[in-house]
């Protein structure tokens, strides 16, 4: 485990969704301006709401490669991430999608992002990227040349995929965080947005007992409270957004409701 400083707990991350980037089928040429702008935006909106943490994902990016983004995205990430940290004093996180974890690591390292989010850290998965291979012997290896502060956050049974190695959820949550010696284990619906099995959390929690774990789709106001019964923070960024538009900005008055919930 990396020797970072603790986080603080329940652990509730606030998305920042960025807009395609460079190297992108959607980005449209020109500035970088206005993505910092709307980065920005989102993170104010979420630390002045009450979140405690926030994570960087180049969401606007699909459809994606599914384990090698493009230089002039992950240099892109690197900037606005950077600057998302200057903004706020709260930790960032970064997700590289599909699966690029050394350019998430990479982009952490430069921009002192706490912790990186990696979609496939161990075994097999079928998406709709086609079939990745997770690679925590690698990943660790960089890590500890590049950023060995740096938390892997990983999920088991991610969104948007099929388990192909081991289809109980239980046990791959242990191979993930005990062999593939992740930090926090990531628990997600269906897609994004779905909720999570509020039993298949618990018998995830029960699992790896000694691990953080998270909700990472699907946490809304109506279901935080019982979800921070289960386990020990939750991912969130549809529920934040007006009708779930993931690429609307986050709206003050739903992210604002969302703590409140927590908070009960």
């Amino acid at each position: 485990m990396s020797s970072a400083h603790p986080l603080p707990q329940p652990l509730l991350i606030g998305m920042v969704h960025l807009p395609p980037l460079p190297g992108s089928p959607g980005f449209g040429g020109g500035d970088l301006e206005p993505v910092i702008e709307h980065a920005l935006r989102d993170a104010r909106t979420l630390a002045d709401a009450g979140f405690r943490a926030l994570m960087v994902e180049n969401f606007g990016d699909a459809p994606f490669a599914a384990e090698h983004v493009a230089p002039e995205t992950a240099a892109a990430m690197g900037i606005v991430v950077r600057a998302v940290r200057q903004a706020t004093d709260l930790p960032v996180g970064v997700n590289c999608l599909r699966n690029d974890a050394r350019a998430a690591l990479g982009v952490a390292a430069v921009a002192g992002a706490a912790y990186v989010r990696i979609n496939v850290h161990t075994g097999v998965a079928a998406t709709d990227q086609g079939m990745i291979t997770g690679r925590a012997d690698e990943t660790l290896r960089v890590r500890a040349l590049l950023c060995p502060q740096v938390r892997i956050f990983a999920d088991v049974h991610v969104k948007h995929a099929v388990p192909v190695n081991q289809p109980d959820i239980a046990l791959a949550a242990e191979e993930t965080a005990y062999r593939g010696r992740a930090d926090a284990i990531i628990v997600s619906g269906a897609t994004t947005g779905r909720p999570v099995d509020q039993q298949v959390l618990a018998k995830v929690k029960a699992a790896v007992p000694d691990k953080l774990v998270l909700v990472g789709s699907g946490a809304s106001a109506d279901t935080i409270a019982a979800i921070l019964g289960i386990c020990d923070g939750a991912i969130v960024g549809s529920s934040l957004k007006p009708g779930g538009d993931i690429a609307a900005p986050v709206d003050a008055p739903l992210a604002e409701a969302f703590i409140r919930a927590a908070k009960r």
